[in-house]
């Protein structure tokens, strides 16, 4: 095999090599793995780490156990992957990771600017097996900040704790903005005299791949003009990437992960480029990864960021491998149409389904309310055609079947898309 041109520093090889000898002396999966390539810690450098194969979601999902790398009394967390592209996956933590997940979320808070002084309102849950919601209570305790965990959901209530308590953050989902600000307009509530400064938001893309706000921030900015942070993790990495307050791309926090943003010849991208990004967690003791290819596509960012941390920048996701829908010769992701239907409020709830046809290409569907107005769906397929160049079907159904399928039982998120193609 030919080896690919390095690009890590010495300094980060050291990082590197410190992880790779803990995982070869403890970790099933990649004691098994390295010897199958002929990889060895103790001859090792840059050049063959880089020409490792990567680890995939399925790896995790076949071989969940072979990953474990502590003893089973270690063990003290316990969490599952959201499952938006598949079953869930386990993980598991010992204190030493519940120590390293407190250190990144108090260094993206500092990245935000929250302090002591500040109250953050968590508005998601801390429970159902999730790990964001413990990340972000154990980093602000290690600030210090003040903490009020609402947990999902519930505009009334979320209300009330701001009114009660005057955090000057919230940890969000950014589309609930949306709903806490049409709650506050119907109650009466002038947000614009809130205590809440910015908002902290996970789990939805709010810039697009130049740094500027996509639909859904230029939405939420245009009701209420909070300071947007974004924020980028997975459980699997167990680390976050955040904005700083110059808002020029999400900082890698280069101490706890190291990053690779690779195109489909498995080479690292020029600054500018889009690739998919591949990541070897540091400091992981219970379940570390090595070069573990997340399947989102990000753009590696041209700049160093103004504030002088000094760590590489990437954007925020801009959609992922796996979700890539080929309709009528033309590739799109759904994130692509999520943005779209922003641009239509009046439709309430909606679902992109893609499936195989009798040809096993795919087809994309649409599913709108039936309630939708004939000239409301006519206004969505110019808006989509224009867009995509391409026209999805529109599929009616009841809007209570629709919100069933959106929000199923058991679920963390809402599944806005759903992919039933052949395997």
């Amino acid at each position: 095999m030919q080896e690919k041109q390095s690009h890590i520093s010495n300094e980060t090889w050291e990082k590197l090599l410190v992880q790779l000898v803990y995982v070869q002396a403890n970790s099933p999966y990649y004691q098994r793995l390295f010897k199958e390539v002929g990889f060895d810690t103790h001859q090792a450098n840059a050049f063959t780490f880089l020409n490792l194969p990567l680890t995939h979601k399925k790896n995790l999902a076949t071989s969940n156990d072979d990953f474990i790398a502590v003893e089973s009394q270690d063990i003290i967390e316990y969490v599952t992957t959201s499952g938006t592209l598949g079953n869930p996956v386990t993980f598991a933590l010992n204190e030493s990771d519940l120590q390293r997940l407190a250190i990144n979320e108090e260094q993206s808070f500092n990245l935000v600017g929250v302090d002591k002084k500040d109250v953050v309102q968590i508005t998601t849950t801390l429970d159902k097996r999730f790990i964001a919601g413990l990340a972000y209570f154990l980093g602000l305790r290690k600030i210090g900040a003040g903490i009020i965990r609402v947990g999902a959901g519930s505009p009334a209530l979320q209300w009330d704790s701001i009114q009660r308590f005057k955090p000057t953050y919230l940890v969000v989902v950014p589309s609930f903005l949306i709903q806490l600000a049409k709650y506050a307009e119907a109650n009466e509530i002038d947000i614009h005299k809130s205590s809440i400064k910015g908002a902290i938001c996970i789990g939805e893309a709010l810039r697009d791949e130049n740094n500027q706000f996509n639909t859904l921030g230029k939405k939420i900015k245009s009701l209420w003009d909070l300071e947007l942070f974004s924020t980028y993790a997975s459980t699997e990495m167990c680390t976050a990437f955040t904005e700083c307050k110059e808002h020029l791309g999400l900082h890698v926090p280069e101490n706890l992960i190291f990053t690779e943003i690779l195109d489909e010849d498995g080479e690292e991208v020029k600054p500018g480029e889009v690739g998919e990004l591949v990541v070897t967690t540091l400091g992981v003791e219970t379940m570390p990864l090595v070069r573990y290819a997340t399947g989102d596509l990000v753009k590696k960012m041209k700049t160093s960021c103004d504030c002088g941390k000094g760590s590489a920048l990437i954007s925020s996701v801009l959609g992922r491998k796996q979700q890539l829908i080929k309709y009528k010769g033309t590739s799109i992701y759904p994130q692509q149409i999520v943005q779209l239907m922003m641009e239509l409020p009046e439709i309430e709830e909606y679902q992109i389904q893609v499936t195989s046809n009798e040809l096993d290409t795919d087809k994309l569907t649409i599913v709108i309310p039936k309630e939708a107005s004939e000239s409301l769906q006519h206004k969505l397929k110019e808006i989509l055609k224009a867009n995509l160049r391409v026209t999805p079907v529109l599929e009616l159904l009841p809007l209570a079947e629709i919100k069933a399928s959106i929000f199923p039982e058991g679920s963390r998120k809402p599944v806005r898309f759903l992919d039933l193609r052949k395997a």
